[in-house]
């Protein structure tokens, strides 16, 4: 990605598709959209929801978000929605630094709710963004509706904020949803760019970037991006940067719609058409008729004599499984779960963070890196392979964490006196890093 910086003047890549703060594009609506949502967090009740396609620019906000909400708001982030019930509100718990291992559920969401009552005491409000909340199952999404019963006498305890796809729409539509969907007091959503946008958008990643040419996106080029793209911020940012190393290819100082034709064919995009509801409609309807088809095809061809290993499987299908044999050999005893075997330098950072933990301030910030779960040693120890060749090895930290009810491991950087300082640095991290999509925590939350 870096062949072509010098040659256009360039301080890095303008194009990253990683959410990078220094790159929101408050134009299009998007500054408009952020100063509502931080609105609608601060000062009023109910549940939030952004939607947009996907590659609109999400992320970017919740991330714009997370950094522009004043201190008197602590967020909690949850990245991974697919969790079931349960979880999401053990990872609630463990953002609030709520033991959860050994709890029931109603006795969670009591401590939960104590913990909210406890923040609201001394003027603290507390948000959970949730991205990727199409995503959540039907439980979960249940779940988040009696959070937000959490209340005192006079105001709500826990402000949610959910970032979807319009998949969510169609899901809140069902009238399984209805307690849910009247419980959101704002809907926002985050349409494509228009083809005006398209060029002020190419220009304002360029300036920040450093580039100093007016124009280095010809008007051509320009229209057949916006074209290609459909608008969406990813599409844009991929074709603008393939557009770019063609140029620079061809040792050209401007890019032209030839360019971006190269670009196009690399990038290979499907077109961004959504079936409209009856079409969906009908397409589920001839989707079971035709999965019944092949099901009674397939019974008929299982009874069939054609061939002794066909019969065989179709009656096993149809097949009660034998009566187990009480005289066979008895059960092998239980094998105990081997303990984890950390890598080197998984082992070596657990270690510095539990000189750093004992002094360190519970006011100050982090910048959480990674999380998975503790048995994915390998993808730990790569992480910080790739972390330490990239930041200063000294400060980086390993936790783990069995909160939430799941043995977790978490990769966090550094030590700041401020959410903003923490922040600042964290926009400075380099590429391979904010692809993990790290974002602020502050140390009271470890403990």
């Amino acid at each position: 990605m870096s062949l072509y910086l010098e040659h256009f003047g360039l301080r890095e890549p303008p194009f990253r598709i990683t959410p990078h703060t220094d790159y929101f594009f408050s134009g299009a609506d998007r500054g408009p959209t952020l100063a509502a949502l931080i609105h609608a967090v601060t000062e009023e009740e109910g549940i939030v929801k952004l939607t947009g396609e996907v590659g609109s620019g999400k992320t970017m906000l919740c991330r714009m978000l997370l950094e522009r909400l004043p201190a008197s708001v602590d967020t909690l982030y949850i990245a991974t929605p697919s969790l079931s019930r349960h979880d999401m509100l053990g990872a609630i718990a463990d953002e609030l630094a709520i033991p959860s291992a050994d709890k029931a559920p109603h006795a969670l969401l009591r401590a939960v709710q104590e913990a909210l009552i406890a923040r609201h005491a001394v003027g603290q409000r507390v948000v959970v963004l949730i991205d990727e909340a199409h995503a959540m199952p039907a439980e979960s999404l249940e779940e988040i509706r009696l959070l937000s019963n959490l209340e005192t006498k006079s105001t709500k305890l826990l402000q949610i904020v959910l970032f979807a796809q319009p998949e969510l729409d169609e899901r809140l539509a069902a009238n399984a949803m209805r307690p849910l969907r009247e419980r959101i007091t704002q809907h926002f959503n985050l349409g494509p760019l228009q083809a005006g946008d398209v060029a002020d958008y190419l220009e304002f990643r360029l300036r920040a970037a450093g580039c100093r040419v007016a124009g280095l996106f010809d008007a051509a080029a320009v229209r057949r991006i916006a074209k290609i793209s459909e608008g969406l911020s990813r599409r844009i940012n991929i074709l603008a940067d393939k557009a770019l190393l063609a140029a620079w290819s061809r040792d050209g100082q401007r890019v032209d719609a030839d360019d971006v034709a190269i670009a196009a064919a690399d990038a290979r995009f499907a077109p961004l058409h959504r079936p409209e509801p009856t079409q969906r409609l009908w397409w589920r309807l001839a989707g079971g008729a035709l999965a019944a088809i092949l099901l009674l095809l397939a019974f008929t061809l299982g009874t069939r004599s054609a061939a002794p290993d066909r019969d065989v499987v179709a009656v096993a299908a149809i097949q009660p499984p034998p009566a187990p044999d009480m005289a066979a050999a008895p059960a092998p005893a239980p094998v105990q779960p081997a303990q984890p075997t950390f890598g080197p330098l998984t082992q070596k950072h657990m270690e510095q963070y539990a000189t750093w933990i004992a002094s360190a301030p519970r006011r100050n910030y982090f910048i959480q890196l990674f999380a998975t779960n503790a048995g994915n040693f390998s993808q730990i120890e790569g992480f910080l392979v790739r972390a330490s060749e990239a930041l200063d090895p000294a400060d980086l930290r390993v936790y783990r964490s069995s909160l939430s009810g799941h043995d977790r491991i978490g990769v966090i950087y550094g030590d700041f006196p401020t959410r903003e300082t923490a922040a600042t640095a964290m926009r400075a991290l380099p590429a391979s890093i904010l692809a993990a999509q790290p974002f602020p925590r502050q140390v009271s939350r470890l403990h």
